[in-house]
């Protein structure tokens, strides 16, 4: 599951940065508005999917709650996932 978590991770922060840094600008700058319908869907569901499996991998290492916080307040922030996946879960990998 470490894995499967630090991938979503990687890939959340990547459709974010896609979705505010690339296709947001598109839509309000140039008019182009396919784009962010599509990558907005995709980071939706990204996100929804981070959200869930950062409950699960929580409980499964049994940190509580707060930590569980950490991880849904990094995934509204931009670059929060990366910021998780360098302090919380590369650590763990390594232990492994």
């Amino acid at each position: 599951m470490l894995t499967l978590m630090r991938a979503l991770a990687i890939v959340e922060g990547i459709s974010y940065l896609l979705l505010f840094g690339f296709s947001m600008p598109l839509k309000y700058w140039a008019n182009i508005r396919e784009p962010n319908l599509y990558i907005g869907y995709v980071h939706g569901g990204l996100f929804i999917a981070f959200v869930i499996l950062a409950f699960l991998f929580c409980r499964q290492q049994g940190w509580g709650m707060k930590s569980y916080f950490k991880f849904f307040l990094a995934s509204l922030l931009p670059y929060g996932t990366f910021y998780m996946d360098q302090k919380y879960l590369a650590p763990l990998g390594r232990k492994a």
